[in-house]
């Protein structure tokens, strides 16, 4: 970077999913060796394989009935989670600091009346009368009000209006690259001087029918028997979804230092790019080579956010031997096998991941055993997080330990 002041740092992190709420918790079981088993439903969603959210106590972030009441649970797990790392930074409830905190959220699309939507397509398969009945649904049942309520930008809404974040505010959406985009903005504005201070995050829920038959239509999930990330490729591959929250405080080093803030890394660069993938030469390759000048040689820890859909997780895998051939001793580690696919939240929850390991400047054990993690490393000072859409889109960033 141009400014060594203007460096990216990292000083708050929120973290919930099927394997529990906050970091600490995460670390323990993700960090401390062993293998870790996954947290699967199987049954609920048949024949999808979901990871469920932990139960949580929303009320320890939302203290508001009403609050809690108007927000689906996408967004109380969002505003829950951007929460805990405002909490982490040392921000909450200083209201200097939260005037200034500007926001940069990852949403999809919200939460949809599914007894709705089931009598409407109830309707598309009777030989008649089936327009008039869909007609009569439409006039009647929908609720604008439901509709209203679940608009994306409303998590960015409710996270300034429950903690006080009063900056600047916007939302990105876009599957994957939203949660990356949400990242890189603000790390770009951080570095341009356009802002020292800055909240980033997604939030999925992944238990909904109306988000599984979405992604069913083209035939992107893994249906039946669970499989971790690599091990799905032999089967025809496919996504697990899985519930999941991330949010990050992100910061100026002149700004962390004046307020006395730790961080737990440095986000050292970011890049992201789009490629047909007709062929291994993705845009992730670049991206690497953008990267490569900082980073160390030897052995490399590598965070995958690889979606395990075949064709798409083919080509990471591909990059990786390439880069094992290169002289790399690549330390892959897909986090979808332990988290699942979170969409909009995946990239920030990786992120979270790679933050926390150079924090404690140790790497994970594999969370695969099927061959494609075999190289174990315990260095984690510097952090490989990558993020593929499952349709468009690779994202990288590079995470270091600050000494």
């Amino acid at each position: 970077m141009a400014d060594d002041d203007n460096e990216v740092w990292i000083t708050g992190l929120g973290l919930v999913s099927s394997l529990g709420e906050g970091c600490e918790e995460h670390w323990q079981k993700l960090g401390s060796g062993g293998s870790i088993e996954p947290v699967i439903e199987n049954e609920a969603f048949s024949p999808y394989p979901v990871h469920p959210l932990v139960e949580l106590d929303f009320t320890k972030q939302i203290s508001g009935r009403s609050d809690l009441r108007q927000m689906g649970k996408w967004q109380k797990l969002g505003t829950y989670t951007a929460g805990m790392a405002l909490d982490d930074a040392g921000i909450s409830g200083n209201e200097e600091l939260l005037s200034k905190t500007n926001m940069i959220v990852a949403a999809g699309g919200g939460e949809r009346d599914m007894g709705v939507d089931a009598s409407l397509l109830e309707t598309a398969g009777k030989p008649s009368g089936g327009e008039e009945a869909r007609n009569e649904i439409l006039m009647n049942d929908l609720r604008p009000t439901h509709f209203l309520s679940e608009l994306s930008n409303l998590l960015a809404g409710n996270i300034s209006i429950v903690h006080g974040v009063i900056g600047s505010s916007r939302t990105f959406m876009g599957e994957e690259m939203a949660g990356f985009s949400a990242v890189e903005v603000a790390a770009r504005r951080i570095q341009g001087q356009q802002g020292e201070l800055f909240l980033v995050g997604g939030a999925f829920n992944a238990e909904r029918e109306d988000m599984l038959l979405q992604l069913d239509v083209g035939s992107t999930l893994l249906t039946d028997t669970y499989a971790r990330l690599w091990q799905r490729q032999s089967a025809g591959g496919g996504m697990v979804l899985g519930s999941a929250s991330a949010f990050l405080v992100l910061e100026s080093k002149r700004h962390a230092m004046a307020r006395g803030a730790k961080p737990y890394a440095r986000l050292s660069a970011i890049v992201s790019g789009r490629s047909n993938r007709i062929d291994n030469q993705t845009a992730a390759r670049q991206q690497f080579d953008a990267l490569s000048n900082d980073i160390s040689p030897g052995s490399l820890a590598y965070l995958s956010g690889a979606c395990g859909i075949e064709a798409v997780t083919r080509h990471e895998l591909a990059l990786v031997a390439d880069l094992n051939d290169s002289g790399y001793e690549v330390a892959l580690r897909g986090f979808g096998s332990v988290l699942g696919q979170s969409v909009e939240a995946h990239f920030p929850a990786g992120l979270v991941l790679g933050a926390l390991a150079a924090s404690k400047g140790q790497f994970y054990d594999p969370f695969d055993t099927s061959g494609a993690e075999q190289i174990t490393s315990n260095n984690a000072e510097q952090v490989i997080v990558t993020t593929w859409g499952a349709f468009s889109g690779e994202g990288m960033a590079l995470v270091e330990k600050i000494s």
